[in-house]
């Protein structure tokens, strides 16, 4: 059992939340549900809560009610080797949702995600502070990460 697992509030569809990162993820799974009876806040079979795998990663859902929502304060990072992978999952995890700047995304369930190439920190971090700073110009620019075009920056082009 992980040390640390993420829990996310939702007001009514966390079934629906959970099948949806399950598809959009490669490695990962639906665990198991638990839904209400008859004394629950919620209609009898509605999933109450749910753990489902993304990559490894636990995480639980609950259908929790109104609420409580999402917010910026909390996102997931989600490392990508390839310009493939960062626009596969930023367009599967943008759609219905909003595009946000520098690799954040908020998802159709409210939730924010970061979908950023692995080798970021390798062109920000430099010992040249002109070249990081061109990295992270361009970056502020994008709403959806480019690898190419950061390297360019990176090289002055």
């Amino acid at each position: 059992m992980q040390k640390i697992t993420p829990f996310l509030w939702f007001n009514n569809n966390a079934e629906e939340a959970m099948k949806f990162y399950v598809s959009v993820f490669p490695n990962s799974k639906m665990v198991g549900v638990t839904r209400y009876g008859d004394g629950g806040p919620k209609k009898k079979g509605k999933v109450m809560t749910g753990i489902f795998r993304i990559n490894g990663q636990e995480f639980i859902a609950l259908n929790g009610g109104p609420h409580v929502k999402f917010n910026e304060g909390v996102s997931f990072v989600v490392n990508c080797a390839t310009q493939h992978e960062i626009d596969r999952l930023w367009n599967k995890l943008s759609q219905g949702g909003k595009p946000g700047h520098c690799g954040w995304l908020k998802d159709k369930y409210g939730l924010s995600w970061q979908i950023i190439p692995t080798v970021l920190g390798q062109l920000v971090i430099d010992k040249d502070p002109k070249r990081s700073e061109r990295v992270i110009h361009a970056m502020m620019r994008m709403k959806k990460l480019d690898i190419k075009k950061l390297k360019q920056a990176k090289a002055g082009k």
